[in-house]
């Protein structure tokens, strides 16, 4: 293995574990409202990323970037659009994880890889092979298994997986540097961020700069915590097969899971167990074939998938 690779794996592996053990981190924040959170970690990353350019020396690339972007209405209506869905995805798993559904929030990024490809198949039209339509069958199984122990469906793990695989799919459209894009789009929502912050303290209700030094520090480091994994993940992503970055990001999901069960006490029944065996088997089937294919063990006149 060369050493690159090597680096790129412990850079996506530190971002996935970030990830994963981040719940903990919105859960010190339990007695701040999902909202006021989400407006604290979209304004103070965007001025993190605003430094970071500064400091990476890739500000003349951010201003360049938006200059272009002003006369390609495709790419503003796809920055938008990004913008909207990572919102709504940052909202779900905070509202998540503070409401102690960590457990279903885990399932969301578990089924997400599963999601994506059923949005390269509609939306690319992309054609489904013999082993992703095993994987989506027994998937669909474990969804089926909680949709009825619910008595409802679970929204939750499914829209976490939505919003995040359509925002994948949109950003294939926006291709710029990492930092860049994370600039452009939490500056396209700080405004709003700015007012509900604003109208939070007119009412008396901003707890920023009015619960303590722990509180705030933790607020203002939410633009840190949620900069720092995305970055590093980008810089491990380059220099890793896509086989094994599909491999690393089932572990923030399962750190997610261990989290919810045995240090949150979420209920996990049996019906839990069974979905999620549903699930891992999806995965395992899918992950083997893609390292199948990408190692390119089959021989020349084998049947493909």
């Amino acid at each position: 293995m060369k050493q690159d690779e090597k680096k790129g794996i412990l850079y996506a592996a530190f971002s996935y574990i970030f990830w994963g053990v981040l719940p903990i981190y919105w859960k010190w924040l339990n007695e701040v409202s999902p909202e006021e959170i989400l407006a604290n970690r979209i304004f103070w990353s965007f001025i993190f990323m605003v430094v970071l350019l500064i400091v990476t020396r890739k500000w003349k690339s951010y201003v360049h970037t938006l200059k272009n972007i002003k006369t390609n209405r495709k790419v503003i209506l796809s920055l938008i659009m990004a913008s909207i869905l990572i919102t709504a995805n940052w909202f779900i798993y905070i509202w998540a994880v503070n409401t102690d559904h960590i457990v279903e929030a885990s399932l969301g990024y578990y089924i997400n890889p599963l999601i994506s490809i059923l949005l390269g198949i509609f939306v690319l039209k992309e054609k489904l092979t013999i082993i992703q339509l095993i994987s989506f069958f027994v998937a669909a199984i474990g969804v089926i298994i909680l949709t009825l122990s619910y008595g409802h469906f679970p929204w939750i793990a499914f829209s976490l997986a939505t919003t995040f695989g359509i925002y994948g799919l949109v950003k294939k459209v926006i291709k710029v540097d990492s930092s860049v894009g994370l600039a452009l789009e939490t500056m396209t929502v700080t405004p709003f961020a700015i007012i509900f912050l604003v109208y939070l303290l007119m009412k008396g209700d901003l707890t920023l700069f009015s619960s303590g030094v722990g509180t705030d520090l933790l607020l203002i480091g939410a633009g840190i915590v949620t900069a720092t994994p995305l970055l590093f993940f980008a810089k491990g992503a380059q220099a890793i097969p896509m086989y094994v970055l599909g491999f690393l990001q089932y572990i923030a999901p399962t750190i997610m899971l261990i989290l919810g069960v045995f240090f949150y006490s979420e209920h996990f029944t049996t019906a839990h167990m069974w979905a999620f065996i549903c699930i891992w088997t999806a995965i395992i089937i899918l992950s083997v074939s893609n390292v199948y294919k990408s190692s390119k063990w089959k021989k020349p006149n084998s049947l493909s998938a």
